[in-house]
């Protein structure tokens, strides 16, 4: 089963070759949180082979935000 999160295409879990794949999320304690405001956070999505349980890839649904805390750094 493909999986498609924005442009990632993920047809193969790369530690077990499996081919199904579940979504799912941290938020609350599990959020990504910026090093400058800990008002600001975002939810954290994984993909996650059906097989054998691994993470083959993550993303925060708005990166814009993460955009912000670095221009902060700067």
């Amino acid at each position: 089963m493909e999986k498609r999160t924005h442009s990632i295409v993920i047809n193969n879990c790369p530690f077990c070759g499996g081919t199904e794949f579940v979504e799912g999320y941290q938020s609350g304690y599990g959020a990504l949180t910026g090093t400058e405001s800990l008002l600001a956070s975002s939810t954290l999505y994984h993909i996650i082979c059906r097989n054998c349980g691994s993470v083959v890839h993550s993303y925060v649904e708005n990166p814009e935000k993460m955009l912000k805390w670095s221009n902060r750094r700067s």
